[in-house]
């Protein structure tokens, strides 16, 4: 196979490569793409199908190697292993612009894998593991309707840039990661610093000029190649059982997806869908084998018709809302005894009850990175989605995927709005604990977890207020819907979420089932989620309307000292003795950094001021007019020597201990006991004169 390689300028100097014909030529197909010195490779491959599958099994896996940096893996283990958060996040991201452009009926199992093989700390692979899965298959013979481009977008100083350095970023009021087709969005994820709905649109046109130039070269790449794509049987139900199926269900299908509970529609749904495979069904069995049609592909594609058709020729809902609609909507803080904040907040079937829990700075999370990103956070969300939360029973195991990407949404979402370290340090955790899901679960998220955190008191900046739009497209127009439930989701066109604070958007994402939207129509949804979340916004006003003036009492107490750098041994002392001491004897956790910082974290106000002393009396300097509680080291007859911080002494002379004449120093105190002094002087050698005298009178 021939080497074939096209260029793609990004714009300001910036341009990246993507190479086909060189490596893994085993693959159906594959691509290497390149910018700057970050590489990855991006391969994919197919199968035939499954007996019996009914879906289209794609599965997407991205991978790191510690060696793209030049790195070892840290740990116990020296070889990658389970996939990272990163990598997981990646791999969604990945699959997500590539799935809605197989054909229908398309049932062969496909598998794309991208390898970053080279970082260089500036640019990051995760749009690039994008644009290969597309480059990837359009050299390849899969079926498929592509492709589609991808790049980030950041906005620095006003002016859009396109696949930002991991420098940039860090100056950018946004980071956007943008796939689709040319005038067309597939999807999008990220997050903003309070932006516009307006902004986020010309994010989203600047974009769209960058995809026009990938998507040409993706096929003059394809033409180079010249690779046929092979033939398939669809996989879908017969045209006249189909079309049987239609008038068997008819208008009883129509009123059957309708009803205001849930359960409601699901037990109208089973019971017609029984009296469908019980009385029709087996008319259509093969006289021959006695194979049965696809019934199950057949009353998924009628039921899909049936909800759509409520939606486009009648505008209205399952549950009977309007198209722009809330579901009802209620709120509650300080659910939870002990914990540090709580809420539960539920519109309509979802329900999720959320906790905020506060550390020391000691508990943040620190990650083994390949090259740039994020080593360590202070603010962390996960969200849990068991099986009784749709009613369901199934396995137990590992975090999933799909709680990953809601949890990772969640998370950048409220994080524009949470203090920085330096101005609150505590390590923050909230947890989300999805009790009912029913559409939006991972915007229930935002707002619970919004409101768990003002019950804390944690000072975040604004509620953050999220919630999902969706689209149902017809042949001659189109309709969007607020707040969508989980059939809406499924059988829908679109899951656009937003969330944002008062002032703007902070987080996004975007998955569609179609081969686009335009950006007007993306601004049209931006528009009906912003009217959205104004409504919600009021209904969480009146349950907490900002952070409480105080933390929980059952959150952590911390403090802040600053030392000078040259006593941080002093305080650590050998092999850490004299830290792991004071946290012994106070329970404390104690985080020292190299500037001389000092952040006590501790449960409760007395043993605050027993580690604080100790810290002090371990690092401080020695203060004239500052009094001190000593011990008497030495006694001689013109005074006595007091040890007033570690290793830190100064003299009392005889004429200082009292305001009367003292005959005897021993008269006053002896060896080994506790004197309190006053340093009235200091002089040019260091040496530290002490007052018993002078601190009695000011005590007094």
């Amino acid at each position: 196979m021939s080497i074939h390689q096209v260029s793609i300028d990004l714009g300001n100097g910036r341009s990246l490569s993507i190479e086909t014909g060189k490596l893994a030529l085993l693959a159906n197909g594959s691509v290497v793409v390149r910018q700057g010195g970050t590489t990855v490779l991006v391969c994919a491959c197919a199968a035939a199908p499954r007996e019996g599958i009914d879906f289209f099994p794609l599965s997407v896996e991205y991978r790191e190697r510690f060696a793209a940096a030049g790195k070892i893996p840290g740990g116990y283990f020296k070889r990658e292993g389970r996939p990272t958060e990163k990598e997981i996040l990646t791999a969604r991201m990945t699959d997500r612009p590539l799935r809605p452009l197989f054909p229908d009926g398309f049932n062969n199992e496909v598998q794309i894998v991208s390898t970053l093989f080279s970082a260089d700390g500036k640019h990051e692979a995760d749009v690039l593991s994008i644009l290969g899965a597309s480059a990837a298959l359009m050299v390849s013979d899969i079926p498929w309707n592509g492709p589609v481009g991808a790049l980030r977008v950041g906005r620095i100083d006003g002016q859009f840039v396109a696949n930002p350095t991991n420098d940039e970023i860090t100056r950018s009021d946004i980071d956007l990661v943008y796939a689709g087709v040319e005038g067309k969005a597939i999807m999008i994820e990220g997050s903003a610093k309070e932006i516009s709905e307006e902004d986020l649109r010309d994010a989203m046109l600047f974009a769209d000029g960058i995809i026009a130039k990938q998507v040409a070269a993706q096929k003059e790449l394809a033409a180079q190649v010249q690779k046929a794509k092979f033939e398939y049987v669809p996989n879908l139900p017969a045209p006249d059982f189909l079309a049987a199926a239609d008038q068997f269900l008819g208008e009883r299908l129509q009123k059957a997806v309708q009803g205001t509970d849930k359960l409601q529609r699901q037990n109208q749904e089973n019971a017609l869908k029984a009296d469908f495979m019980e009385n029709l069904v087996p008319k259509f069995a093969d006289p021959e084998t006695g194979a049965l049609p696809k019934a199950e592909q057949a009353w998924e594609i009628l039921k899909e018709k049936a909800i759509r058709n409520l939606v486009l020729d009648h505008k209205t809902r399952q549950d009977g809302r309007a198209l722009d609609q809330l579901r009802e909507i209620t709120c509650e803080v300080g659910v939870l005894p002990v914990v540090h904040g709580s809420a539960l907040f539920k519109r309509g079937d979802t329900q999720a009850l959320v906790t905020a829990t506060l550390s020391g700075t000691g508990d943040s999370q620190e990650y083994d990175v390949i090259a740039g990103g994020v080593s360590e956070k202070h603010f962390i969300l996960h969200y849990n989605f068991p099986n009784f939360c749709t009613g369901e029973v199934g396995r137990y195991g590992s975090t999933g995927r799909r709680e990953i990407g809601h949890g990772a949404l969640a998370e950048r979402s409220i994080r524009q709005a949470m203090p920085s370290v330096d101005d609150f340090p505590y390590t923050v955790r909230v947890t989300s604990e999805i009790l009912g899901s029913n559409g939006s679960s991972s915007m229930a998220t935002v707002c619970g977890g919004s409101l768990a955190l003002m019950d804390a008191g944690v000072p975040v900046s604004d509620a953050v207020v999220g919630i999902s739009v969706g689209l149902v497209t017809g042949t001659d127009h189109r309709e969007f819907l607020t707040d969508i439930i989980g059939s809406e989701d499924h059988y829908g066109d679109m899951d656009f979420k937003v969330a944002g604070t008062a002032k703007g958007i902070t987080g996004f994402q975007l998955d569609l089932k179609i081969a686009g939207l335009d950006i007007a129509g993306m601004y049209q949804a931006m528009l009906q989620n912003r009217e959205a979340r104004a409504k919600i916004r009021a209904i969480m006003a009146a349950c907490l309307p900002k952070s409480r003036e105080s933390l929980s009492p059952n959150a952590p107490q911390v403090a802040t000292v600053k030392i000078n750098p040259e006593k941080i041994g002093a305080l650590i002392g050998p092999g850490g003795k004299n830290i792991r001491g004071i946290q012994e004897r106070t329970g404390a956790q104690i985080n020292v950094e190299e500037d001389g910082t000092v952040r006590i974290f501790v449960n409760n106000k007395e043993a605050m001021d027993q580690a604080r002393y100790e810290v002090e009396s371990l690092t401080g300097e020695v203060e004239i007019g500052k009094i001190y509680q000593g011990v008497v080291k030495t006694v001689k007859d013109f005074g006595a020597f007091v040890e007033i911080l570690p290793g830190q002494e100064g003299m009392v002379h005889i004429s200082e201990l009292a305001d009367y004449r003292v005959r005897s120093v021993e008269d006053i105190c002896k060896v080994g006991d506790p004197l309190t002094v006053k340093v009235i002087d200091i002089d040019d050698r260091g040496r530290v004169r002490l007052s018993r005298k002078a601190a009695l009178a000011e005590m007094e």
